[in-house]
């Protein structure tokens, strides 16, 4: 509201109705998206509040004699004009700020290049590469992303948790370094979005090549690769949060930049990771493009990937489509648990509520009102998880034994979709504190450190890196 407050005022702007559409707009990013519809903002505006909100019932403008004021208002230029410049860009009835616009239209055009741009490949090497390292499946949804990873500039491998998103990454690698002259390996950057996410990408790397039929001077290249989150790849600059050391300037000097989970990716990084590249790189994202959506404003990933996501679906002929494929075979779990993901992620409520009433193997459904006095007894099983998880971690954190600690850690999870209500986090930290409280005497809750307090990073600073390196 003060941003919109103060551009309207500065270019004497005196249409309310423009004003809403400039302090949506300005609200978007903040909720993760680069523009507000003007046309569906009505039907589709959310508030976070503790009680729900009929926002449809509040009096908003006329879509489309609101869309008119806001195209002939001087904070906004209409269309795809390059000229003149304004804060906020409509298009349609999409309204940005003009910087989102301007980084969207970069990085389409940017991969539609990379798309239709032609990349050597020997089709005999890498056939027998193929057949090699696919084991007779080459035909399979993971041989055809290694394919189109190696055989085009862009690639996008995507697929929902364990489909082999990053087993996959080390046979496109693998293959990559198979085409290239054995005097001239080529130049791969692995990174993701964190920390955490690059040192996962790395250990599965080379945890692949360890087993994979491979010459062993490949087999090396595979050991030898580091993975690194993006800012570090691109350069993190001190003083600066959107710039960075390699750009179009100085660009990266790799032949293959890899992303993993690059549904984390917004679009300002993207778009400052693509002017980059050096002119003849190779570029692969990997991700779920319906998980784990970037902390900033833009759904790179998802936008990308579109209707290919959706099952029985295929990209369509030329262009970016054809280097897109999605994974669809799961190996990390199946039975009763691929049943309720599946409809979870379709959106299936019925279906869902179905295979609760009647779980398969492996899934169990606890019916129950968490404030109902009963519940203490029904959601015993909870309960005797995180006392038993709990136990165990804080026993190895007094030991001083860090990784049974963190192991332990990782055996029991209570994932809330909500942040509050009876259903919420707030509410599920204050029983879960309470159970451990009546149980555990080493357990302080109320003290700021105590041995097995679990530590979460949630944001790097890079400047005292620098200063403690």
């Amino acid at each position: 509201m003060h941003v919109a407050r103060r551009l309207t005022r500065i270019s004497g702007e005196d249409d309310e109705a423009v004003a809403l559409a400039v302090a949506l707009a300005v609200r978007a990013p903040r909720l993760g998206h680069v523009l507000v519809d003007l046309a569906r903002i009505r039907d589709t505006a959310a508030v976070d509040g503790e009680e729900p909100v009929d926002v449809g019932a509040l009096p908003w403008p006329n879509a489309a004699t609101w869309i008119g004021s806001v195209s002939r208002s001087a904070l906004v230029t209409d269309g795809d004009r390059a000229d003149p410049v304004a804060p906020l860009r409509l298009t349609g009835s999409w309204l940005y700020l003009d910087r989102y616009w301007a980084e969207e239209v970069e990085v389409a055009r940017a991969l539609l290049a990379m798309a239709t741009a032609s990349a050597a490949v020997d089709p005999a090497r890498l056939a027998d590469g193929l057949a090699r390292l696919f084991g007779g499946d080459e035909g399979g949804r993971q041989a055809q992303a290694a394919q189109a990873a190696v055989s085009r500039r862009f690639a996008v491998v995507a697929g929902g948790p364990g489909t082999g998103k990053t087993t996959t990454v080390a046979r496109i690698v693998a293959l990559l370094c198979e085409q290239a002259p054995a005097s001239t390996p080529p130049l791969i950057a692995l990174a993701a979005p964190t920390g955490k996410a690059a040192a996962r990408l790395q250990e599965a790397v080379r945890a692949e090549a360890a087993d994979l039929d491979l010459h062993e001077a490949v087999r090396e290249q595979l050991l030898g690769l580091q993975a690194t989150t993006l800012h570090r790849l691109l350069g993190w600059r001190p003083g600066s949060n959107s710039r960075f050391r390699h750009d179009r300037r100085q660009r990266l000097p790799h032949d293959v930049v890899i992303i993993d989970e690059t549904s984390m990716v917004p679009l300002s990084m993207m778009a400052r990771l693509i002017e980059a590249l050096r002119s003849n790189a190779r570029l692969v994202l990997v991700g779920d493009p319906g998980q784990l959506a970037s902390i900033e404003a833009g759904a790179v990933l998802g936008d990308i990937v579109g209707p290919a996501a959706e099952e029985g679906s295929h990209p369509p002929p030329g262009g970016i489509g054809q280097g897109i494929v999605v994974l669809d075979r799961v190996h990390r779990f199946g039975g009763g648990i691929a049943q309720l993901a599946t409809a979870i992620r379709d959106g299936d409520e019925d279906a869902t509520v179905e295979l609760l009433r009647d779980p398969p193997e492996g899934v169990r459904w606890i019916e129950v009102d968490p404030d109902d006095e009963t519940a203490p007894g029904v959601l015993a099983p909870v309960r005797d998880g995180a006392l038993a998880a709990a136990r165990s971690v804080i026993e190895a954190a007094e030991a001083g034994a860090a990784g049974p600690a963190l192991e332990s850690l990782g055996a029991f999870r209570i994932l809330c979709a909500h942040r509050r209500g009876p259903y919420g986090v707030a509410s599920w930290t204050a029983r879960m504190e309470s159970w451990l409280t009546d149980e555990l005497p080493a357990f302080a809750a109320d003290e700021r450190w105590y041995a097995g307090r679990p530590l979460l990073v949630v944001e790097n600073d890079y400047e005292a890196a620098i200063v403690q390196r």
